[in-house]
């Protein structure tokens, strides 16, 4: 990068702790180090205790300063950290004594996004460092490690040199145009093709079970009134999350709980009952599960298995999106004599149907199972990383490239112009070839500090 101003805030979370992080980047900070201790000295990596001083001399604080060199720090810039006591007072008189030093307030991400630009992470590693600090799940939390520490990213440039290798063949034939096709054929250019298209499938599978994993999935439940909703919720988190009464109506509002299976995060979503009601706080409620029922990922439609599918059920079936996966959960059946417990499917766009009882936790196992099934989760594999939707795109739209590509026959220009549109949609995903303004996007959401 070029000259930069220094940049500082609070790295730990908002609140009161025993210990409180302010870091600071940007070039040539010995200085300030030597203003703000009060003449002394930083040596690289090595803890220096010292008050933290005002500028009549006065102490503000007192701790541990570590100083970090560029380059070699997170950023590729000088970084500093001031490890204070962490009272919310004392965190913002250090920090505002820093401003006042020449610094300035960091943007969300900031840091991280220098440490990018400096070459120090590229883009998929970058953003790991968010997942990992936002992971759900100790599966999240491995995986978007693994991100971190580049597994995700080296299989992305394994791919792009196989491309370029590719590519220079390719395009090393277009100044010979009436030896191309047999020159292509001699170095097998389809089988190298081939390779990448399925090097690429490899990579793709890996990244859908790594995006499975960070953005869990969103599990809706549906029904008529009174059919259990709130009760296999409440089942679900293993909590009372949700009132649970027999009248009608007394969900009036989607109720959310996040719970974790086999590592996949699942949010729960307890819809309203869905009927017609002149209750305008409730009416509020379901159309908010109507909301909900359009995000979700799949539908859990509950039955009582004494009633069956009544008007009510079928209705809400009827309205839900045709692309949502569906399961039939026939609930209460703790309620049926054994003779009557039976299996029988009423809803015909159902995937599954299962019979369980939310009131005794019977048949949950197998409810969490199917729902892992539904997502296609195949279980925390050795070398699974952390994806996002973005990758998923990405890679997407190298795979449609690189099938135009198979698809070139002897039209060599096209061939090579598909192959270099696939290494481009390669390229996004670590950063080689990114827009400003989704860079923009991508560190907005990181936290402050980091």
């Amino acid at each position: 990068m070029s000259e930069t101003v220094t940049i500082a805030a609070i790295a730990t979370a908002p609140g009161r702790g025993g210990v409180g992080v302010i870091r600071l980047s940007g070039q040539n900070l010995l200085p300030l180090v030597a203003t703000l201790t009060g003449g002394k000295t930083a040596t690289p990596r090595l803890a220096l205790y010292s008050d933290f001083v005002a500028a009549d001399g006065t102490p503000i604080d007192n701790g541990l300063l570590l100083y970090f060199a560029a380059p070699a720090s997170f950023t590729g810039e000088d970084v500093i950290e001031l490890q204070g006591h962490g009272g919310p007072v004392v965190m913002q008189m250090l920090l505002s004594r820093c401003l006042e030093l020449g610094a300035r307030m960091a943007e969300p991400g900031e840091f991280t996004k220098r440490a990018f630009l400096n070459n120090k992470l590229d883009l998929a590693q970058a953003e790991s460092v968010a997942d990992l600090i936002d992971a759900s799940s100790q599966s999240a939390a491995r995986m978007a490690l693994r991100s971190l520490k580049g597994a995700f990213s080296n299989h992305i440039h394994a791919l792009v040199d196989d491309v370029i290798t590719l590519r220079m063949l390719v395009e090393a034939t277009l100044d010979f145009p009436e030896e191309d096709i047999d020159f292509l054929e001699a170095a097998d250019a389809k089988g190298k093709l081939q390779h990448i298209r399925e090097q690429l499938d490899g990579v793709m599978a890996q990244a859908q079970q790594g995006a499975i994993l960070r953005e869990g999935m969103q599990v809706v439940l549906v029904g008529a009134p009174n059919v259990g909703k709130s009760s296999l919720l409440n089942a679900l988190a293993g909590d009372d999350i949700a009132i649970v009464t027999d009248i009608a109506g007394t969900t009036r509002d989607t109720v959310r709980e996040m719970i974790t299976v086999d590592g996949v995060p699942m949010h729960i979503i307890d819809t309203a009952g869905l009927r017609d009601t002149d209750d305008v706080v409730e009416q509020i409620g379901i159309e908010r599960s109507h909301k909900a029922v359009q995000q979700a990922d799949v539908a859990l439609i509950l039955i009582d298995p004494r009633e069956g599918v009544n008007a009510r059920t079928q209705e809400i079936v009827d309205g839900l999106p045709e692309h949502l996966p569906c399961l039939e959960i026939h609930n209460k059946s703790d309620l049926l004599d054994a003779t009557v417990l039976q299996t029988q499917q009423y809803i015909a766009r159902a995937s599954d149907v299962m019979t369980l009882s939310a009131k005794k936790g019977d048949g949950l196992h197998q409810l969490k199972q199917a729902l892992l099934k539904q997502v296609g989760w195949q279980g925390e594999a050795e070398g699974l990383f952390l994806a996002r939707t973005r990758h998923l795109h990405a890679l997407q739209a190298a795979a449609v490239e690189l099938a135009y590509a198979a698809d070139c026959g002897e039209a060599i220009d096209l061939l090579a112009e598909h192959l270099r549109l696939a290494q481009v949609c390669l390229n996004e995903i670590t950063g080689e070839f990114t827009a400003d303004d989704l860079l923009g996007v991508i560190f907005s959401r990181f936290c402050i500090g980091k």
